[in-house]
């Protein structure tokens, strides 16, 4: 990545070059186009670039409630000041003309926007200026009729939200967990709504967290199957499986673990611009992600575990499979033992004349081979 601090170029839909602005400076509301001759023209507005727009719903609240008709951002963000309400806008996969206007219009910072773009970052909280910035990973359960070494068990996206004084912008990358349920859960509960944007975040964060724990339930239920499947002395029990599985939990583990810090802060006393009452909200997931934590630290050590017993009962059966090679070894030496000895030229050598002498010896090795074979047997070692 190269210097925040130098301007960066990018490239319009219509071939020109686009001058971003400095990073300590907010986006500006329109990006500076330059013709082929380097003089200034008027830009084209963000998000026509590919006819799609990102915005999948948008709308003003003034004391918990929705408030009718369809209105453009800009024109609901300046309702939303006068009538002392806030704006909500849902975002998916925006594309970068399209995020740097919206973010010039509610004065977002353009590292932030950036990582809203990008979507590859942890989880956590930040601050720029009267903006909050809160990354959220998301998980989803895949359904598989078997788990093999190849199978998607955990899907993740992430869930970026802009909380302002009078919105809150939510960004969603992946279809791990979808808002719309969240937005029509939360506009029928007025109380709670009335009490901002930090509200949306509280419902957005309880839902993420929730379907933490729906998937940490099903994940319950693969280790359990495969747990069994190790010790059944019938299955394979392929490492790859177990290998896997493990992939897939640190995918998980790296959803869930780093989300206590940013929810400790929301929770903390030092947050003065979140309301008390949605404090407490906030704590109620924090003792959900909790939870979800010691799930997932317990599966981990217990897939370790089911990792080390499938390694033991590979050298276990290595090491009777050598038995087994050494027993039938000895058995054949006997054989080899007593024909070396009767393939000397001698001439002076014992029972040489005997008329029942080659039936006798052939008698001897086998009883001695049967008397073998019957104690390795009693020694568990055929």
């Amino acid at each position: 990545m190269s210097d925040r601090t130098e301007r960066n170029e990018a490239t319009s839909p219509t071939g020109a070059r686009a001058i971003k602005p400095r990073a300590w400076a907010p986006v500006r509301a329109m990006t500076r186009i330059l013709n082929a001759d380097g003089s200034q023209r008027t830009a084209v507005p963000a998000g026509t670039g590919t006819g799609r727009s990102a915005v999948m719903d948008s709308a003003l609240y003034v004391d918990g409630r929705r408030q009718p008709g369809d209105r453009h951002y800009a024109e609901a963000l300046a309702a939303a000041r006068r009538e002392r309400g806030f704006v909500w806008i849902g975002l998916h996969e925006p594309e970068l003309a399209e995020m740097t206007a919206i973010a010039a219009t509610f004065g977002l910072h353009e590292l932030a926007v950036e990582d809203a773009v990008k979507a590859q970052q942890r989880p956590k909280l930040e601050r720029f200026g009267e903006v909050s910035f809160l990354v959220l990973r998301t998980a989803r359960y895949c359904e598989h009729d078997e788990l093999t070494e190849n199978s998607e068990v955990v899907e993740t996206g992430q869930v970026m939200l802009f909380i302002g004084p009078n919105f809150v912008i939510s960004v969603r990358h992946g279809d791990a967990c979808r808002l719309a349920p969240v937005r029509a859960d939360l506009e029928a509960k007025h109380d709670l709504l009335a009490h901002g944007p930090w509200a949306v975040a509280y419902a957005i964060t309880d839902r993420v967290v929730d379907v933490y724990l729906e998937v940490a339930d099903q994940l319950e239920d693969d280790l359990d199957v495969l747990e069994a499947d190790v010790f059944d002395r019938q299955s394979s029990g392929r490492i790859q499986r177990i290998y896997q599985m493990k992939r897939e939990l640190v995918e998980f583990k790296r959803a869930v673990v780093p989300l206590q810090r940013p929810l400790m802060t929301l929770t903390a006393q030092v947050s003065r611009e979140i309301p008390q009452e949605v404090r407490r909200y906030f704590r109620d997931v924090q003792d959900h992600l909790s939870r979800t934590v010691e799930q997932v630290n317990s599966y981990d050590d217990l897939l370790n575990s089911i990792l080390q017993a499938r390694l033991a009962q590979v050298t276990v059966d290595q090491n009777n499979d050598m038995r087994k090679i050494a027993a039938w070894a000895a058995i054949a030496a006997v054989w080899t033992a007593i024909a070396g000895i009767y393939g000397m030229n001698f001439e002076n050598m014992p029972e040489l004349r005997m008329t029942y002498g080659y039936p006798v010896v052939l008698a001897l090795m086998l009883a001695i081979s049967l008397a073998l074979y019957r104690w390795f047997r009693r020694n568990g070692w055929l």
